[in-house]
Parts: structure tokens; C-alpha cells; sequence
């Protein structure tokens, strides 16, 4: 790095004015973050509007700090009251929730906050060492792959079906149906509207994750209405180098996972927390507690993801003018009304914001290892509310972040639909999980699949053969094969076959 790069790097930590605006958007990152419905995304629409009249610099520093808070906000309610702030922390759930309920939601949020900064940081050194490189691997990517990605994701279902992976695939394809209500983005044809106008704009899959995680997680609740509340232990927030180190590994792998994944435009922190949930399901053999039940390890993997994807997100978004997910969309918003192109083209002409993003991510990431490991004390109070008081408050906040979203009255109908309806499938043993996998991931699959077949000209054996033949789409092929191999008998029949002895 060149001088005068260090110091376009370094400027956002010796201006006064810069550091504050970073360290203000961090911190409030965190806490919109953390209340359900209330996006990072919308959250940085908003900025816009009061700041296009800013410092370009200015404008940046205080986006950079939201949007590094905000995918780690959504954590805090994801462990302490199993509603995922926002969709990147779904999988933050799984495993947090439980742990909550055994005492131990200091612990829980002090080892996401560590992992989340570890993973940021891979994603940072990625965007700075490696943008291009990783750009043009992006570009490459063709419909086909990103239904092959669709794919890999729905097989995930596999790790969030519990005990029976009937129910688990009846839940996912009961998502994808979901996801598809509206108009069809190919066409612009009603689909499952049932000729009513008010579904033409499809439902909002926060609402569906706020109703299913949220209100049937409060309903169910009512049936231990007379139990005392858990006392969570917050001696021990910061966790030893000890417990960094043991999963250090884990954090890493999962974090080049995220930047992959974030680097793939119209991707995000949602689907790459899942897949390294996933990965750290099937990688880990002596998991610290079973996976569901409170694994450290189910923490560790989507938080370091969701946090490195945001690196990822911002190569596509400032090496080719592509967002890279939604928030990226808008930063691309800000920067044309600030007089700039995103694309080749800026890395050349004004190469500084490359860099002074750069800084300014590092600076927002320090600042997250600061207001992350604070409050956290105040933030476990809200578990050992009594039931009475904090199951109204949980209803509370879902209505208020349905409501936010589209400001549309409709939108809590759905939530109290969702939640009455994933209040039933929990009585009835089913998971909630594969139901938000399907709503995700669903349309991705649905557009890749109909963008891969246009591109053959709507011949199934030459999508085939494209599988089979381009290195990308091979190698995502083996993967997805082996996946639903993983999901068979055969290959706990062939371990048995090699440890029986030979004759």
C-alpha cells in the first residue's frame, strides 16, 4: 500500500468528525439491528434522505457503521428471545435460544460478538487483498450456478428438520410456497393471489420469519406461563483466549464461506449464515452441546459468516457497480447521488474510496468489539422478565416491526396468521426453520431455474450437459450430489462395511 493509500485508509481514525459519525452509526447498527423488523436496509434508505446534502466521506462513515452494527444487532434478540432481528441472524437462533434458557445468554452474546468481529475482519482483508480476483470469479457465476447455491441451500433442511426430516421437507416446501405469492418477476403474472390485488406484491419474508419465530415462540411460551424466570449468569461475558482459539478454526472457514457468499450479487448474510451452519453441523464431530440444544459451535458459524459477508458484499458493489445484497443496493443509491459511478471505472478514478472504505470498515469493526461487549448485562434482564410481562412485550415488538416494514396494516394480519399457524406445527413437532429456508431461498431457485432454461433454449439435456461441462457449475454439481448422498443410508452402510474386520 502506497502512502499517499495509507492515509486515504487511515482518515476516517484522525478525523474527528469521521470517527464519531462511525462510532455513531455502529453503535445505533447494533440496536436497530437488534428490534425485529426495523432492516439495516431501511435503516440506511432512510440516511440517505438526510444526508445527500453531506460529505460524501461523511455519508460513507456513518452507512459503513450502520450496516456493520446492524447485521450483528440482530443477533442480541435471536439468542435472548428466539426472534431473529433480521433474517441474517436466523440461524443465530437455533442455538442461542437454547442457551438462554439454560442461564447462559451473557456467554452466548459475548462469543457472537468476538466471532462476528473475527468474521468481519476475514471479510475486510478479502475486500482489500483480493476484490478483483474475487469479483471476476462472481461474474463468472451463471444462472445455473446460482440455482446449483439454491439448491445446496434447501439441503440444509437436513440440519433444521429435527427428528424427522418428513416433517423438515414439508415445512421448506410450505416456505417456497410462500415465497412465490405474488407476481411472478419473469412475467409480472399473479401467482397464488387468488385474483386479490392486495397479494399482487408478494408477502414480506420478514413478517413471515417475525410470525413463525416471534409470535408462535410467545404463544407456545403460555404453556410454562408459571415458570420462574431463568437467571442468566453475565459473570463471564468475555470470553478466555482459551475458547477464541478453540474456535478459531471454525470461525475462519466459515468467514471465507460468508465473503463467498456475500460476493455473489443478489446474495447475503441470510443465506451465508445458513450454509455455515450447516457446514459446522456436518464439520464438527464433538460439538460442545447437541447442535439445537446450545452448541457453541452453532453460534460460531452463522455470526462469523453474516459479518464476513458484509466484506464480501462490498467487492461486487465497489469493483463492478453490482450490489451485492440490499444494503449494498442503496450505498450504490447514495454514492450515484453524490456524483459518483460505482464500477471499474471508480477503482481507477478515484482508487481513495476504495481505501477510505476499506478504513472506514476496520475502524466500524473495532468499534463493534466495543459497544458489542457493553450492555450486554442490561440486554439479559430482558430474559428473566416474567412471563407475564415479557410475552406481551415480544407480541409488542412483532406488531411494531411487521408495521415498520411496509407500513401496511395488512402485514400484522399475516404475522399473527404465521404465528398462530407455526404455534400449531411446534405442538405438533415441527420446526419453524426449514418454513424461513423455503421463503428464502424458494424464488432464487424458481428464477435461476427459468433464467438457466432460457439460456438453452429451453433444453433440459443442454442445461445438463452445461452442468457436467463448465468447472463452476462441476464443481457445485459434485457438491450438491454429495450432499444429497450425505442424506442416504449409504454412507453410515459403508463405514460399517470398513470397520468390520477382515476375514
Amino acid at each position: 500500500m502506497s502512502e499517499s493509500m495509507f492515509g486515504y485508509f487511515t482518515m476516517a481514525w484522525f478525523d474527528p468528525s469521521l470517527l464519531l459519525l462511525t462510532a455513531l452509526g455502529t453503535l445505533a447498527g447494533i440496536y436497530v439491528g437488534a428490534i425485529p423488523g426495523l432492516s439495516v436496509t431501511m435503516a440506511v434508505s432512510i440516511l440517505i434522505s438526510f444526508t445527500f446534502s453531506w460529505d460524501v466521506n461523511d455519508a460513507l462513515a456513518l452507512m459503513v457503521g450502520i450496516y456493520i452494527g446492524g447485521v450483528y444487532g440482530g443477533s442480541r434478540t435471536a439468542i435472548l428471545l428466539n426472534i431473529p432481528g433480521a433474517p441474517s441472524a436466523i440461524a443465530t437462533a437455533f442455538d442461542g435460544f437454547p442457551l438462554a434458557k439454560q442461564g447462559l445468554a451473557g456467554q452466548a452474546i459475548g462469543i457472537t460478538t468476538v466471532v462476528s468481529v473475527i468474521g468481519g475482519f476475514v471479510g475486510i482483508l478479502v475486500l482489500a487483498v483480493a476484490a478483483p480476483m474475487v469479483s471476476d470469479v462472481a461474474l463468472m457465476f451463471a444462472p445455473r450456478d446460482y440455482l446449483l447455491l439454491a439448491l445446496m441451500g434447501l439441503l440444509l433442511v437436513a440440519s433444521l428438520s429435527g427428528e424427522s426430516m418428513a416433517k423438515g421437507i414439508f415445512c421448506a416446501a410450505l416456505g417456497a410456497c410462500i415465497g412465490m405469492v405474488g407476481m411472478d418477476p419473469m412475467t409480472a403474472e399473479g401467482r397464488f393471489t387468488f385474483d386479490t390485488v392486495m397479494l399482487l406484491g408478494g408477502i414480506p419474508y420478514v413478517v413471515a420469519m417475525i410470525g413463525f419465530f416471534g409470535v408462535s415462540e410467545a404463544l407456545y411460551q403460555l404453556h410454562h406461563i408459571g415458570l420462574k424466570p431463568i437467571k442468566q449468569d453475565v459473570s463471564k461475558i468475555i470470553p478466555s483466549w482459551k475458547v477464541v482459539v478453540k474456535y478459531l478454526p471454525l470461525s475462519i472457514r466459515t468467514s471465507f464461506i460468508g465473503v463467498f457468499i456475500g460476493a455473489l450479487p443478489g446474495t447475503g448474510g441470510d443465506i451465508a449464515s445458513l450454509m455455515a451452519y450447516d457446514h459446522a453441523k456436518r464439520s464438527v464431530k464433538k460439538p460442545s452441546k447437541p447442535f439445537g440444544k446450545g452448541a457453541y459451535e452453532g453460534l460460531v458459524a452463522p455470526e462469523s459468516a453474516n459479518n464476513a459477508a458484509v466484506g464480501g458484499a462490498y467487492i461486487p458493489m465497489l469493483t463492478l457497480g453490482m450490489p451485492g445484497d440490499a444494503v449494498t443496493a442503496v450505498i450504490i443509491g447514495a454514492l450515484y447521488i453524490h456524483g459518483l459511478k460505482p464500477g471499474p471505472m471508480m477503482m481507477i478514478e478515484t482508487p481513495h474510496l476504495f481505501w477510505f472504505t476499506v478504513g472506514n470498515l476496520v475502524l466500524a469493526n473495532i468499534f463493534l468489539l466495543i459497544f458489542g461487549l457493553t450492555g450486554i448485562r442490561v440486554f439479559a434482564k430482558m430474559v428473566e422478565l416474567p412471563k407475564g410481562i415479557l410475552l406481551p412485550l415480544i407480541i409488542i415488538l412483532s406488531v411494531v416491526g411487521a408495521y415498520a416494514i411496509n407500513n401496511n396494516i395488512a402485514d400484522i394480519f399475516w404475522l399473527l396468521g404465521f404465528g398462530i399457524f407455526g404455534y400449531f406445527l411446534k405442538m405438533a413437532g415441527f420446526q419453524v426453520g426449514p418454513i424461513i429456508l423455503g421463503v428464502i431461498l424458494g424464488p432464487l431457485m424458481d428464477v435461476s431455474y427459468r433464467r438457466a432454461m432460457i439460456s438453452v433454449g429451453d433444453d433440459p439435456a443442454a442445461l445438463g450437459l452445461e452442468l457436467l461441462t463448465h468447472p463452476i457449475s462441476l464443481i457445485l454439481t459434485l457438491v450438491v450430489a454429495a450432499l444429497l448422498l450425505s442424506q442416504t443410508p449409504l454412507p453410515k452402510l459403508i463405514k460399517s462395511q470398513l470397520k468390520q474386520p477382515t476375514s
